[in-house]
């Protein structure tokens, strides 16, 4: 696959039912073996299409589209939202990209304008929250992302551990 026909774009409400697609499968490949198997199989293109719709207007979403026209992966992001790591104030809440397009490039690319985005609001640094046993922890690492806290959480009844990444400028980042 070619990279470099991959357009990155703003989201439109009519990439909803791209985004949502790509939401779920990818948490099903993603979170296979860490997430509860019954809750991925309860996952729906339709619950995660509702989710879009009510985002897509308020911005700070972005898709991956293949040369076809094809939502192959997405982000979103913009304010922290906690409020509880001081002097982190803005946030990549998603990024996914289906399994066969990741490891391409696609990842840092989608990445790019939520960081463009949060300096645009006259925001500096960034956060992250990821499952720990998640393989992406690696690549928030190698963009430069330092641990800066471990959360607990549950899903489907399971505990499970989220690991918060923090980048102090994101204007830095590799």
């Amino acid at each position: 696959m070619d990279y470099k026909a991959i357009k990155i774009r703003k989201a439109t409400p009519s990439d909803t039912k791209g985004i949502a697609k790509v939401h779920v499968e990818s948490w099903k490949t993603t979170y296979a073996n860490i997430v509860p198997e019954e809750y991925l199989n309860n996952l729906t293109y339709e619950s995660r299409e509702q989710i879009w719709i009510n985002s897509i207007p308020n911005g700070g979403v972005y898709v991956a589209e293949n040369n076809e026209g094809g939502i192959v992966g997405f982000s979103s992001g913009g304010k922290e939202r906690s409020g509880k790591y001081d002097g982190f104030e803005g946030g990549l809440y998603a990024i996914y990209i289906l399994k066969e397009y990741q490891g391409q490039g696609i990842g840092k690319a989608l990445i790019q304008p939520i960081m463009d985005e949060i300096g645009g609001m006259g925001l500096n640094s960034m956060l992250v929250l990821v499952l720990k046993d998640n393989a992406s922890c690696l690549f928030y690492e190698a963009l430069g992302g330092k641990k800066i806290d471990e959360l607990e959480v549950q899903i489907a009844g399971k505990k499970l551990t989220e690991v918060v990444y923090g980048w102090e400028n994101v204007k830095h980042v590799s």
